[in-house]
């Protein structure tokens, strides 16, 4: 079971609320940094700020950030050094973002997935690691595109 940081802003309350309760009967430690009922107006900035500072910080192991389009959260979620926040609107992405991109956020939004299908995106998601079912030669192939963008980061974010 992995310690989760999870938040969303107005239009991403509801399925927030969904997936936080699939992801609490999984047995997730799950600590919600983000609009707390339906009358907050949290907005997307502060949701993504939110979330990313917690798996920056070490405090929580991955986060989801939910918007109304997944989109903002996304955006502002890589603004922060040493996060890799994908927005994901299919169950296809979801895992493909762990194992390629060693997505440690998934963006969601809850203007556009049903609840059912965002649980079982973050399943997928939350199942897949970095590399998994590779092949040593595409492990070290995929690895080193990730330490390469890990060097760009490293220039850019001053």
């Amino acid at each position: 079971m992995m310690k989760l940081a999870i938040a969303s802003d107005f239009a991403g309350f509801s399925l927030k609320e969904e997936v936080k309760a699939h992801l609490v009967q999984l047995g997730h430690e799950v600590i919600d940094v983000g609009q707390q009922t339906a009358e907050d107006t949290v907005v997307y900035v502060d949701a993504a700020a939110n979330v990313a500072r917690a798996v920056q910080n070490g405090s929580c192991q991955r986060g989801v950030v939910m918007c109304g389009t997944g989109g903002g959260v996304s955006v502002l979620a890589n603004k922060f050094k040493g996060i890799y926040c994908v927005a994901c609107e299919s169950l296809f992405t979801a895992p493909k973002s762990a194992v390629l991109n060693h997505a440690n956020v998934l963006a969601m939004g809850g203007r556009v997935i049903a609840p059912a299908n965002a649980c079982e995106m973050v399943d997928a998601w939350l199942e897949a690691g970095f590399c998994g079912g590779f092949e040593p030669e595409r492990a070290n192939f995929v690895g080193g595109l990730f330490a390469r963008l890990q060097q760009i980061e490293a220039e850019n974010f001053k």
